[in-house]
């Protein structure tokens, strides 16, 4: 594209900042302009003079914090309530009926929002995969510009007012802290979600792992930190590269206690097995050989061998002690665990029987692309499953189904219904490997994907194409060898964040009008079904969103069993006294009703009687 006329004169104060950050890249921040309210480049006057000074300049108090121009602005969004809603789409989903999937499209600190209430303290395992921050990337912009009375009134115009993504380019003056507002106040909502052992993944770059560090140490706790993962990503160098062929990303993980969080072990590898030897034909089976000398001190640790030949071993190599004491090998080589070499007078070692360790080996902090797959495998794996031509647009960095399998094997077991959540999902590489893991140990993990419906050039979006990979991705797994026990769940029940179902009334005294009043009778939107209304229920409930749903028409009146009688609900007009007595008999824990949607004011009022004779236990409730 033709690059524009500026049409002004240059800013010579940024430009002067620039020439300050060459000399001095510490000295310059983001701030607020104090004039404008924008962000910018500034100088941090109190560090350049200390740069420049042989004593210690007087200043503002010095702590330990990473603080950034709109931090209290994450925080104060986090907090927010919304008044959006979640709307069910039955024709994207698959298995609406009967899955205990979810993928939700929209924005999804609005998402967060809403699964606050049904998944409170319940997520065993969240992985994400954010914008890099490259200078490349799409940001979500959430709006602080209006007043907190203003957006409490209006938080439900998300898509004209937050739902806006913008480059972040690295001219803009608040580069990085665009970034850390975005995934700050995400995070915080995050952390709400996670059971009490779980743990969060997150794979993130070179750009911003010292920030993402700083702010996973504030939300989740820096005791809570359990390890900094290099993924080498990279199956080649790449010679293209400017400097150095960056190979690796990094995966940050925290668990939300680190007492009560612990990793699984991960399975030995054949190639593991096979190093276990038994050339002495030892009744125990295969062994391997561990080393006797360790260079940590032993006091104990510093004594001769006599081999079986005779030879005499004065002691440990230089530098080195015996792990275990002289009494301690004494017993070792009674018991036949010693192995002195084919020719019995080698330096000795101890076998480690392949019968005795345990069952699997600890994950450790390098993960090569050859155990969980590079970049290049996951978009060949998506084009594939995508059936792609040539100059196809797909997701541009999706992440391999093994990485994510790796996760849900150090964090999750077959036993439980452990719920994974990625509501960065991309293109759905987490719903995938959730339904891999699943269908190889019959597992019954439950995945939640958020994705934003971001456009793509070909006229469809990232949503889209996230839904038809977990769909097909699910067809294909039913195709293979699957587990006995799986319980072959591959759908999911798409829900769609939206504004609120009920009108919007704020109005003043002095502009109703005998219409507004009319209006007012019916608080429903009239493009909204009743399956919509019952969604907001459970939204505003914290009812588990993948419980069954089961409709029934009774005495002419549709109404919704949701789990059987965990929630009875009917959203139609024109509601009898009989009717509300028959759905007292089903001792429901929660009804609910439309507000006008009672035959006459006596039933409405007398509603609540009925239910306290035939179903005292039950809470009932209107919209």
């Amino acid at each position: 594209m033709m690059e524009k006329l500026k049409m002004h004169t240059p800013d010579l104060s940024q430009d002067n900042i620039a020439k300050i950050r060459e000399l001095f890249p510490g000295c310059v921040t983001e701030a607020k302009d104090e004039t404008t309210g924008k962000i910018r480049l500034a100088v941090d006057f109190d560090q350049l003079r200390q740069e420049l000074s042989d004593s210690i300049v007087e200043g503002p108090q010095e702590r330990y914090r990473l603080d950034w121009p709109g931090k209290k602005e994450a925080l104060l969004t986090a907090n927010m309530p919304t008044a959006n809603t979640l709307r069910p789409a039955r024709n994207s989903s698959v298995d609406f009926e009967t899955t205990q999937n979810l993928f939700v499209e929209g924005d999804n600190l609005e998402a967060l929002k809403l699964l606050q209430k049904n998944y409170l303290g319940q997520v065993k395992l969240i992985y994400i995969d954010p914008p890099y921050n490259t200078g490349r990337d799409f940001l979500y912009e959430d709006d602080f510009s209006e007043g907190v009375d203003s957006f409490l009134r209006r938080s439900h115009h998300i898509d004209e007012l937050k739902n806006r993504l913008t480059a972040n380019t690295q001219a803009n003056g608040r580069f990085h802290s665009d970034w850390l507002t975005m995934m700050y106040s995400r995070l915080k909502l995050a952390f709400n979600l996670l059971s009490n052992d779980g743990v969060i993944f997150i794979s993130i770059d070179d750009n911003e792992i010292q920030n993402l560090r700083c702010i996973c140490d504030e939300i989740f706790g820096a005791s809570n930190f359990i390890a900094n993962i290099i993924w080498h990503k990279m199956d080649s160098p790449k010679n293209s590269a400017r400097h150095l062929s960056e190979d690796h990303d990094y995966i940050l993980v925290y668990a939300k206690n680190s007492e009560l969080w612990r990793p699984n072990l991960l399975p030995r590898s054949a190639k593991m097995v096979d190093r276990y030897k038994n050339p002495d034909d030892d009744p125990r089976g295969p062994w391997l050989l561990g080393d006797l000398a360790a260079r940590n001190y032993y006091s104990k640790g510093l004594y001769s061998i006599t081999t079986p030949t005779g030879k005499v071993i004065d002691g440990p190599p230089a530098g080195s002690y015996w792990r275990v004491s002289k009494e301690k090998f004494d017993e070792l080589a009674a018991d036949g665990r010693i192995w002195w070499g084919e020719s019995g007078d080698n330096r000795p070692g101890v076998k480690k029987f392949l019968s005795e360790v345990k069952s699997g080996v600890v994950p450790q902090t390098y993960w090569s692309w050859k155990d969980v797959g590079s970049t290049r495998n996951a978009k060949q794996e998506l084009s594939k499953l995508m059936d792609a031509s040539s100059g196809d647009e797909l997701f541009i960095t999706p992440k391999p189904v093994r990485l994510i399998e790796r996760m849900l094997t150090i964090a999750t077991n077959t036993t439980e219904n452990a719920i994974v959540l990625d509501f960065f999902a991309g293109s759905g590489s987490t719903a995938h490997a959730v339904l891999a893991k699943n269908a190889a140990d019959g597992g019954s993990r439950r995945s939640i994907s958020v994705q934003l419906p971001e456009p793509l050039t070909n006229g469809s979006t990232i949503s889209e194409l996230c839904c038809d990979r977990i769909r097909r991705a699910g067809k294909k797994i039913l195709e293979g060898d699957c587990h006995p026990d799986w319980n072959r769940d591959v759908g999911f029940r798409v829900l769609k964040v939206d504004s609120s179902n009920m009108k919007d009334i704020y109005y003043r005294p002095d502009q109703l009008s005998q219409g507004d009043l009319l209006e007012a009778v019916d608080n429903v939107k009239p493009d909204r079904t009743p399956e919509d209304l019952l969604f907001q229920v459970l939204v505003d409930w914290g009812v588990d969103l993948t419980l069954p749903i089961r409709r029934e028409t009774l005495q002419d009146k549709t109404v919704f069993f949701v789990d059987d009688n965990a929630l009875v609900a009917c959203f139609d007009t024109g509601v009898t006294e009989e009717l509300v007595k028959e759905l007292a008999k089903h001792e429901p824990l929660r009804v609910v009703f439309r507000d006008n949607g009672f035959v006459s004011d006596a039933v409405k009022i007398n509603v609540e009687q009925i239910f306290r004779q035939l179903s005292p236990s039950t809470e009932v409730r209107s919209l």
